[in-house]
């Protein structure tokens, strides 16, 4: 009795849902019936019949591709009424990486995400924890006259973030700090005054901030991790340099989210031991 019952439902699901079809696309049953090459009577019956019977797998398959949704869409296979192609391309993006501070793309993302936990591990120290002249020595080579102006903007809306309903945890190599208090690598001509003043805002900030805002130190040694950003369930963000790749898909983004919280829990230097640890290596400048 069951089977009766499930595929009378069937059925039924079938016909809302490729009448729904139609509508979305605009199409008559005249329109249809061209496009899939059957007479209009066909279709009338198809969106009228109350029975439990379905139009053979050449007729679904020919409906789905001249309305644009999935035949399994149509036979309540599945949720999701796109085609595999579509579903493919929204689960996966390249979006162009800027080398700015005034990012549209991120600052949409995290818009997006707001109420959500977001999980970051930069390509470096994190911009929102930067005072103003470490964002100048950083971006000037590159942004030149506008770098106040983009500071500027900036600032504007690293403040949002931080007023917004989502925590951040922040996962960064401790020798990524370490490179830093002493001026070395990327930081080498760093003035030592800029990075007193920027350890002893990260300090500040990091201790101001908590707890919904967490930073966490882990061993590179041990652990490694490309930058990434996950936006709650709904967004897995990996940094490649010129572009952004973007995953939206439920089994990327549970995956890129569990390796940032094994970061997370190796670290070696916790949130609440960020402003002492911090303190401590001002010795290195």
């Amino acid at each position: 009795m069951s089977d009766i019952i499930d595929k009378r439902l069937r059925a039924s699901r079938f016909r809302q849902r490729l009448e729904t079809a139609m509508k979305t696309q605009s199409v008559t049953q005249s329109e249809l019936s061209r496009r899939i090459g059957v007479d209009r009577s066909t279709i009338s019956q198809l969106l009228k019949d109350k029975g439990a019977r379905l139009p053979n797998a050449q007729v679904v398959g020919e409906c789905a591709a001249a309305l644009g949704v999935s035949a399994d869409w149509l036979l309540s296979l599945t949720d999701r009424p796109e085609n595999t192609a579509d579903i493919l391309a929204n689960a996966m993006s390249v979006t162009e990486a800027p080398r700015a501070l005034v990012d549209e793309q991120i600052f949409n993302w995290h818009q997006e995400a707001a109420g959500y936990k977001i999980r970051h591990v930069p390509a470096g120290l994190p911009d929102m924890l930067k005072t103003d002249e470490m964002l100048v020595w950083e971006y000037s080579p590159h942004l030149g006259r506008t770098t106040e102006q983009a500071i500027n903007a900036s600032r504007d809306r690293l403040n949002w973030m931080r007023s917004s309903q989502s925590d951040y945890e922040i996962a960064l190599p401790r020798h990524e700090m370490e490179a830093f208090a002493r001026g070395e690598g990327y930081y080498t001509g760093l003035p030592s005054g800029i990075r007193k003043r920027q350890l002893a805002q990260f300090a500040q900030l990091t201790d101001q901030l908590y707890p919904r805002m967490r930073l966490y130190l882990f061993d590179a040694h041990r652990l490694y991790s490309s930058p990434i950003t996950v936006f709650g369930p709904l967004l897995a963000v990996l940094y490649l340099g010129r572009n952004y790749l973007a995953f939206r898909d439920t089994e990327r983004v549970t995956s890129f989210t569990e390796h940032f919280d094994s970061l997370v829990r190796q670290a070696d230097i916790t949130a609440r031991q960020i402003p002492q640890h911090v303190d401590g290596l001002k010795a290195l400048i």
